[in-house]
């Protein structure tokens, strides 16, 4: 055979085009084959990949979508842009075939996605792959924390790739650091040696490779993709000869400088490399619309040069798009742009998109890495761009306008204005630091007027911040001056009225509150819903629960019409969830905390993200599951750590302390307990003060210093308004009060308690349920076994019907007489079962001690009736999930059929799949349908 240059046989492709992609991966393609083999199967799983630039990643996920599809496997796959960072969720709505998000949807898009990830899953096993993770934007961070952990359970495999050292490398490195901790496969990509270069140069090049021709190669340091487009750039050009099946350089030396850039692009005309360098300003892929609004020409005259990028194999048609056909394609056209060029042109393009009108947000992507300091217009267009999604992706928000601020000094006129819109972004998103930061700065250099938007600013920062004293200092300095404008009158009262309701003290705004609602028309609606929130808050202190409900309801109203500010709504509904869960209507509460949650995701308020999982943790103990409220105690506490919420991580913590002690776990409990003491908030933020007392006044009666525990619940027991709000919103308190109380000689606090209960009850007649505590506190004050028998009948919480039915049998067992020792046997029995049933392993031991005392021995439940694996482990809820799911039912579906969070039917799929020893949605399905088919039948 004679000798031929390449570039005279076109393609060799005598190895297949994959083979160059599993060169020198045989490790990450055991993980990858194996993930695919395990998804028809119903198994799902993470894998993160990560590496340098031009290390192969964009290949591996190409190769293994279409591996994956070779299998049957439904493919999805999405890339995240430098350029479409500032649009929300715009990596997943491409990667699901969803129109772009506009950042006024965000909330809507991720239920969508979440949805459309749900069907199609079920449908048929799926991989989704995620390239260049390192560009994207915070919500698209968020959404694949939460996505990959709530849809574990379905035959979904995610493959999500970074470029190490680019992009948002700190945000994206903490996400890879908890998808790894939470079970996600992590490998790092590397070079490729000398053997496995030398297997790819023969798979691209149809021929065994000379020492030249490897020496070549090295210039692509082992990384694949570079090293592909080198080789497919020099077969192009005909330097590269093969004969007697080796392949050799025609020319002996290559110069090193165009090795890569010029073996690629030397051959096309100047005209078309001026092109495609414009084009690779506006992306990988890019509109030719925009490229030739860009160089000021007609699409016409640009077709000769697009036709010649096109033959060259540099772009190809990509749906309504061209697109660079390799990303080490695109780097060496932009790292070609000397970096003022590129500078400037980003600044065109920016000003293009900005002529056109509409949304301000793709150009301000260009003006953030164009714009000069000082450059007045694109600062204007960023300027433009942050204002109009201020309240709606307000992490975009905060990008633009630091950005802007970063461009001009505080001599700019437009400069504070700018810091004013940087700091309310930064509060959105939870960056509460640099948001406080930056408002003190501003402060410093503001006059009077600028000055009282600051501190309204600041009042909300520090609120949120767990500072509600600090809150009302600032909020003060603003109503104290004259001529204040409206809107900032408003959002100062708010402020205040706010901070009253988070200090557990509203009582000194009550007449404020009064004033307001009588003088309707001349407050804004901010300032007339945050009046009725303070009533709200306060005719719970009255023990008037219908009177708080009706002005929750008014609250709602005026929200829902959209004149109050955003962040109202969520709040009301809070507060709606909490009236609705001390009144023990848990279906009704935990519907107000699905909106509340809603509507935080629809505004982007992240800063409140903590808050739903928190009401829930409240909501699933009241209800007696013990590792649902943990689940999303910590959850809240998770995120609330993140943003720097500190209130939030206070409240988590008393929670898990709580749990903790029903659990019997001393140990946990003083852990979560010194948590809470260590976090620098004040007390009792998010209406907590009652869980958060309970939570360390029951640890010490636990530790045996119940007169301690009285201590910390003193103010509890000596102040009206105070006892009256613990009672109504944590109604098992007024038993446990009244017996600790009597415990320690306090026979006056045990009256005091009971007195209260009953007046509560007298003044909540549609609310019947609050004589119930109310019937619990008295018959252990007066030893009234009617009156406990009637709280264990009544009583719906779990816990609190086991705590009567323990005081009725201790009550009987203390009576002569063969009749009362067998009732008391009964109660006990009851209330043991009760206790074991929710897992208070602490209650259920004391319990068995009392039967014991009467010659009744009890085995330990745990143990004998409930083992550690298999069918019987599961919970009542697990088992009704399981049931939903084996029906199929999505996550979302059955968390609507079951009153709670997709989240948290998530954590009971995890839960039952390590107790089955079972990995699938299949296998479960299988399990139900073979072993327990009535479940299929409700």
């Amino acid at each position: 055979m004679g000798e031929h240059t390449l570039a005279d046989q076109g393609e060799p492709g005598s190895r297949g085009s994959s083979a160059p992609g599993r060169r020198g991966r045989a490790p990450e393609w055991r993980l990858i084959d194996g993930l695919i083999a395990g998804a028809p199967a119903g198994h799902g799983g993470v894998l993160l990949v990560e590496g340098p630039p031009g290390i192969g990643k964009s290949r591996l996920l190409d190769e293994a979508a279409a591996a994956a599809a070779r299998a049957g496997l439904d493919v999805a796959g999405g890339a995240a842009d430098l350029l479409t960072q500032p649009i929300p969720l715009s990596p997943l709505m491409s990667a699901l075939g969803e129109e772009p998000c506009t950042p006024s949807a965000s909330g809507a898009a991720e239920q969508r996605l979440r949805a459309a990830l749900e069907r199609r899953a079920a449908a048929r096993p799926l991989l989704l792959t995620l390239d260049d993770v390192h560009w994207a934007d915070p919500m698209t961070l968020l959404a694949l924390r939460s996505m990959t952990r709530d849809l574990s359970s379905y035959p979904l495999v995610w493959m999500l790739a970074r470029t190490t050292g680019h992009g948002d490398g700190r945000r994206v490195g903490h996400l890879f650091d908890v998808l790894t901790a939470d079970g996600a496969t992590r490998i790092t990509l590397r070079a490729l040696d000398e053997a496995a270069v030398a297997e790819v140069v023969a798979d691209v090049l149809g021929a065994a490779p000379e020492p030249d021709v490897l020496d070549l190669a090295g210039l692509a340091a082992g990384r694949p993709s570079l090293l592909i487009a080198l080789l497919d750039g020099l077969r192009g050009e005909g330097v590269l000869r093969v004969g007697d099946g080796r392949v050799r350089t025609v020319q002996e030396r290559l110069p090193r400088a165009q090795a890569v850039t010029g073996a690629l692009l030397r051959e096309l005309s100047p005209p078309t490399g001026r092109l495609l360098r414009a084009a690779g300003v506006l992306g990988r892929s890019f509109a030719v619309q925009d490229l030739a609004d860009l160089l000021g020409e007609p699409t016409g005259r640009l077709m000769p040069m697009l036709e010649e990028a096109i033959s060259a194999g540099v772009v190809q048609a990509a749906e309504h798009e061209l697109t660079f056909r390799h990303d080490a394609l695109w780097q060496a056209v932009t790292a070609s742009i000397p970096a003022p060029v590129r500078q400037a042109l980003h600044r065109d393009a920016g000003e293009m998109l900005l002529r056109r009108g509409g949304s301000a947000v793709p150009a301000a992507a260009h003006l953030i890495r164009g714009a000069t300091p000082g450059d007045a217009a694109a600062l204007r267009g960023l300027d433009r761009a942050a204002r109009e999604v201020l309240r709606t992706s307000p992490g975009t928000a905060a990008d633009f306008a630091l950005r802007a601020l970063e461009l001009s000094g505080p001599a700019d006129p437009g400069w504070l204005g700018r810091a004013t819109t940087a700091v309310d972004a930064l509060t959105a998103v939870g960056r509460l630091p640099e948001a406080a930061d930056l408002a003190r700065t501003a402060l410093g250099m503001a006059s009077p007027a600028e000055a009282l938007r600051l501190r309204c600013s600041l009042a909300h920062i520090l609120l949120l911040s767990g500072r509600p004293d600090e809150t009302l200092l600032e909020a003060e300095s603003v109503l104290a001056q004259s001529g204040v404008p409206e809107d900032l009158r408003g959002a100062a009262e708010w402020a205040m009225f706010w901070g009253l309701i988070c200090l557990n003290d509203a009582r000194p705004g009550r007449q404020r509150a009064r004033e307001v609602l009588a003088h309707r028309e001349r407050h804004t609606d901010a300032v007339v819903v945050g009046a009725l929130l303070l009533l709200a808050r306060l005719a719970v202190v009255d023990g008037r629960v219908a009177n708080s409900f009706q002005h929750l309801h008014e609250a709602l109203r005026l929200t829902n019409r959209g004149a109050a500010e955003p962040v109202q709504r969520p709040y009301a509904r809070l507060l709606l969830s909490l009236n609705h869960r001390a009144m023990r209507q848990f279906e009704a509460s935990e519907l107000a905390v699905r909106a509340a949650e809603e509507e935080i995701q629809a505004l982007g308020l992240t800063v409140l993200a903590a808050q739903p999982a928190l009401f829930r943790s409240v909501l699933r103990l009241a209800a007696g599951e013990l590792d649902d409220a943990a689940d999303e105690a910590q959850a809240g506490m998770t995120i609330a750590e993140e943003l720097g919420t500190h209130g939030c991580v206070r409240v988590g913590a008393a929670m898990l302390a709580l749990v903790a002690l029903r659990r019997g776990d001393l140990d946990a409990a003083v852990r979560h307990v010194e948590r809470y003491h260590a976090v620098h908030a004040a007390p009792g933020m998010l209406f907590g003060s009652v869980w958060e007392r309970w939570a360390t006044a029951s640890l010490a009666e636990a530790q045996g210093d119940p007169d301690r525990a009285v201590e910390i619940l003193d103010a509890i027991y000596t102040d009206a308004g105070e006892r009256r709000w613990a009672l109504l919103t944590t109604p098992v308190m007024a038993a446990w009060m009244t017996r600790l109380a009597l415990g320690t000689g306090n026979h006056a606090y045990a009256r005091t308690v009971v007195d209260t209960a009953d007046v509560l009850t007298r003044e909540n007649p549609d609310f019947p349920v609050v004589g119930v505590s109310a019937a619990h506190a008295r018959g252990i004050l007066h030893g009234d076994a009617d009156a406990l028998a009637a709280a264990v009948t009544d009583q719906p919480e779990p816990w609190a019907r086991a705590s009567a039915a323990e005081d009725l049998g201790a009550l009987l067992a203390a009576a002569p007489g063969d009749a009362d020792r067998e009732r008391a046997v009964h109660h006990l029995d009851q209330a043991l079962g009760d206790y074991q049933h929710i897992g208070a392993l602490r209650d259920a031991a004391r319990v068995r001690a009392r039967l014991r005392a009467l010659g009744v021995r009890r085995r330990h439940w745990s143990q004998t009736q409930r083992p550690a694996f298999g069918w019987d482990s599961l919970t009542d809820t697990e088992r009704e999930v399981a049931g939903l799911i084996a029906q199929g039912l999505t996550n979302r579906q059955a968390a609507e059929r079951m009153f709670l969070s997709p989240h948290t039917v998530s954590t009971h799929l995890r839960r039952i799949f390590a107790k089955l020893d079972i990995a699938s949605r299949v296998e479960l399905a299988g399990i139900v349908a073979e072993q327990h088919p009535a479940l299929l039948r409700h």
